[in-house]
């Protein structure tokens, strides 16, 4: 199964629009809930930093709203139900981080996730403190990790519901609003393998930073 998944990934960063296409003309509208679970998936499950370190949210999200601005999508149901899955995988993960924390960070074997994914997180989480909420959200691996340290740190939840509803906002929104919107250029669909990349490598960014400032330090 990871295997499959880490074709699918290869897969739609090469030809996303295409690999969408592929799967709206076999499903038709059970495609929302692949969206929806694929999102569910990258904000709710710890484990998947640990598994897939680099799933392309924010990349997916940019040609979920491209497609739409084609009408192969609704962008009115698209956009809040993704939101909604942001929202529910970050509530979700919380609770793990609540109920499970302790156990999983004090675990000898990196059994569920990565230490050095958690010690980065925690790092971020630290500088960018109820902020780092919202922030995460555009930062792979760390989007997945901040609502579990939140849980396990015991932030007050209501104030941890409100930033993610927020942070949910501003990624889901942002950036299916900015595929929608550029998806009306002709070149942006010609070259839609280099902005894909693009994407993920500005997503990245902030995690390179880090990895590299955290070795040059040790040197």
């Amino acid at each position: 199964m990871l295997e499959s998944i880490w074709n699918f990934i290869i897969d739609f960063v090469s030809k996303p629009d295409q690999v969408l296409i592929s799967i709206i003309e076999k499903y038709n509208n059970w495609v929302y809930v692949f969206l929806f679970v694929v999102i569910f998936a990258e904000t709710g499950l710890i484990v998947a930093s640990f598994l897939m370190p680099f799933l392309p949210g924010d990349a997916l999200i940019f040609t979920i709203g491209l497609l739409a601005q084609e009408e192969s999508l609704n962008i009115y149901v698209i956009i809040p139900l993704l939101m909604f899955a942001a929202v529910l995988g970050d509530n979700v993960n919380y609770y793990v981080g609540k109920r499970f924390g302790d156990y999983i960070m004090n675990s000898e074997k990196d059994r569920f996730i990565k230490k050095s994914h958690i010690e980065k997180a925690k790092i971020f989480f630290d500088k960018n403190g109820k902020n780092s909420i919202i922030i995460a959200r555009f930062v792979p691996v760390v989007r997945t990790i901040v609502p579990f340290l939140c849980g396990s740190t015991r932030v007050k939840y209501p104030t941890f519901l409100t930033f993610s509803i927020i942070g949910a906002f501003l990624w889901v929104g942002v950036i299916g609003l900015l595929g929608y919107n550029l998806g009306k250029i002709q070149w942006v669909k010609d070259n839609l393998e280099y902005m894909i990349w693009g994407i993920i490598i500005l997503a990245n960014i902030p995690l390179i930073k880090q990895i590299f400032f955290s070795k040059k330090k040790e040197v």
